[in-house]
């Protein structure tokens, strides 16, 4: 998450990202770039087609999915990649975990990058007192640790999909809406700004047609990025036990599950955490190229 604030994405950048081709030619030349969107159209894909693709129901239980001793079963050809402690197929769970962990992440960040975005604006554009209050809840809310907080809220509230997106939402708003509020702030002292109160501009035209618009590429970027993170932190909730409940499959629950088998049969972790591995690190790498692209001071240099 410090990675944003660490790259100063200046207001600059967000003045004059460029033309679309042009970025998308940026992004489209870099093979790392075309390795990270692959990830994640085919885990959007797995995601939309997962009746369609997944051999067998996630919560089906087989009779001869154990070992005679009651252990899972490894990869073969039947279960591609074995099956858990109660006999189920551990690529159909993957599969139909993959909707939980993607929908999680794309719902719960979008809502902390609009929450962070309407609070940072607000903070950045109406400045005195009421920036002042909602800056120091900003501050207050970065004291605690992202993940105890989340940890606090969902014991607080009865675990669900919705529930666990809104906790993730609730603690990942902070670092958009003081990237915003800086960036907001640099706005409304610029000349054009100043121009378009002088012809009598309202505050709501001043905002939507001034100031939002040089946002989008902070927005972008991080809603890339911020993804990332929401995935990580969804299977982190999941593993602990406060997350999704079982037996809606994520990959982080999926994990919890069968933790105890690690050393016996470690298939049932790797798969999951190399599925969460990937499509973090797929979301990181259109982040960072979103963010060059959208930086001027970089165009040059290809």
């Amino acid at each position: 998450m410090a990675k944003i604030g660490a790259a100063g994405f200046s207001t600059a950048a967000s003045l004059n990202p460029g033309p679309p081709t042009s970025m998308l030619r940026r992004l489209l030349r870099d093979p790392v770039t075309l390795f990270g969107l692959a990830v994640i159209l085919a885990t959007v894909l797995a995601a939309l087609l997962a009746p369609q693709l997944a051999p067998y129901s996630p919560d089906e239980q087989f009779f001869d999915g154990l070992s005679l001793e009651g252990a899972p079963l490894p990869p073969s050809e039947r279960f591609w990649l074995g099956t858990d402690l109660l006999g189920r197929d551990l690529l159909s769970r993957l599969i139909w975990g993959s909707r939980t962990s993607l929908l999680i992440g794309v719902v719960a960040n979008g809502f902390a990058v609009l929450l962070g975005t309407l609070l940072g604006v607000a903070a950045g554009y109406a400045r005195g007192w009421l920036g002042a209050v909602i800056m120091r809840f900003t501050d207050l809310m970065m004291a605690f640790p992202a993940l105890l907080l989340a940890i606090a809220l969902a014991a607080i509230f009865r675990p669900s999909l919705w529930i666990v997106a809104l906790v993730i939402a609730m603690v990942n708003w902070v670092q958009i809406a003081r990237i915003v509020y800086t960036e907001t702030s640099s706005l409304v002292e610029r000349e054009f700004i100043e121009a378009s109160r002088a012809i009598g501009a309202g505050p709501l035209r001043i905002l939507l047609s001034h100031v939002l618009p040089h946002l989008v590429p902070t927005m972008l970027v991080w809603g890339t990025l911020g993804i990332a993170t929401t995935v990580l932190l969804e299977a982190t909730l999941s593993f602990l036990g406060v997350g999704v409940r079982p037996p809606t499959p994520s990959w982080g629950n999926i994990i919890f599950e069968n933790q105890t088998w690690l050393t016996t049969a470690p298939w049932l972790v790797v798969f999951p955490g190399a599925a969460i591995l990937l499509l973090a690190l797929a979301f990181n790498l259109v982040g960072d190229a979103l963010r060059d692209a959208l930086d001027p001071t970089q165009r040059g240099r290809d």
